[in-house]
């Protein structure tokens, strides 16, 4: 079918309100617009480039740890969470009381992030493993008594009340064999369908059927990068769209809603297929960036170090897996005395490796505020 003729589905009358009711999406579909279709091979070009980018750069998974850990960030700001790159990196105790929650709720999406791409290796992108990966979301958090990890029995909204709702998604009995036909959708082998093309309508249809009680927006957005692994565009899970989503808000809701209001799913695909080519040249351009301060340390800074260059690289590496740590940790992890850690730290410090976030006198902590910077 070509994307052009796209019926999103119909609006159906409830008692006070109206609900939308999707079509269905698993069948062939087809971009004829031949400047969409060559937006798409760009942006192929582009997830090939960062999947390239990600086989050879050294220590690659201390870097997307840090890809997820803002991703976390950003997709949880969607939401009305409030939490800095330096405290998604934190641990529970060094964050204030107050704040705890909304570090909770980051810390919640990293896990099931790192949880669903372990059990890709097991199970295929299916409903079950997304149920799975909702209970991670919303354990101990805001919604956690939203049925973590089941499909929704009753109906939900988007605004501020059910009456003045700016979007009702479709009842709650349609949900499941809505969901059974996405899952069909994403792994159906028999139909011909682009996979960044798949991808982008898959999204569309997850967040119009809203089929969660809770957490559907950071769901959604996660399945995106769960998808390009599962399908074998990434190697790894180096691309995150929630970037490109928040800086864009106002234009990615307004462009789901016009979707299923006026069935302009050429309009969604063109800004779904930018936002990987932009945030897939961003990550490449990232990746850059660590290799080029990764060398400027190692050949202008550590070698000041003289006779303690060697452990001073052993705390280097250290780093990009734990970029913000204190004397205590350093200690246990490469097995040091308190004055050699200590010294260390101070060097490091100097040399303008790190950065002291506390300024106590005990207890201090800090930043590698330089790498951590490269992606904010």
């Amino acid at each position: 079918m070509d994307t052009r003729t796209f019926k999103a589905g119909s609006f159906r009358k409830q008692q006070e309100y109206k609900s939308f009711l999707p079509e269905l999406v698993d069948r062939e579909w087809m971009i004829n617009e031949p400047k969409l279709a060559a937006l798409q091979s760009a942006a192929d070009r582009k997830l090939g480039e960062l999947n390239a980018a990600g086989r050879w750069i050294a220590e690659t998974e201390y870097f997307i740890r840090m890809h997820i850990a803002k991703e976390a960030t950003t997709s949880s700001k969607i939401e009305g969470t409030q939490t800095t790159m330096e405290e998604a990196l934190e641990q529970s105790a060094n964050i204030d009381i107050e704040r705890r929650d909304d570090w909770q709720e980051v810390r919640n999406h990293i896990d099931a992030m790192n949880f669903a791409i372990e059990r890709l290796k097991k199970l295929p992108l299916s409903n079950r493993l997304l149920k799975e990966t909702h209970v991670r979301l919303l354990t101990g958090v805001r919604g956690k008594h939203k049925n973590p990890g089941e499909f929704r029995r009753s109906q939900n909204w988007l605004g501020p009340s059910l009456k003045h709702a700016i979007y009702v998604p479709p009842v709650h009995s349609e949900v499941e064999a809505l969901m059974s036909d996405l899952e069909k959708f994403l792994n159906n082998t028999r139909i011909s369908v682009p996979p960044l093309t798949r991808i982008a309508l898959a999204h569309y249809q997850f967040e119009t059927i809203h089929p969660f009680l809770d957490g559907n927006g950071r769901l959604g957005r996660l399945m995106i990068t769960l998808y390009l692994v599962s399908a074998g565009l990434l190697s790894k899970p180096t691309l995150y769209l929630s970037d490109f989503f928040e800086r864009n808000r106002s234009e990615y809701y307004d462009l789901l809603t016009r979707v299923r209001e006026k069935n302009e799913l050429d309009q969604w695909l063109k800004f779904f297929f930018v936002g990987v080519i932009e945030t897939a040249e961003r990550s490449v351009l990232t990746f850059e960036k660590i290799v080029e301060l990764k060398q400027q340390i190692e050949t202008k800074k550590l070698i000041k170090l003289g006779k303690r260059s060697a452990i001073g690289a052993d705390l280097l590496h250290l780093l990009y897996k734990e970029p913000i740590l204190g004397r205590h940790r350093l200690e246990a992890e490469l097995e040091l005395s308190l004055s050699t850690a200590s010294r260390l730290l101070q060097d490091f410090e100097q040399l303008g490796i790190l950065r002291e976030m506390t300024g106590f006198s005990r207890n201090r902590r800090y930043a590698f505020s330089e790498y951590i910077d490269i992606f904010r």
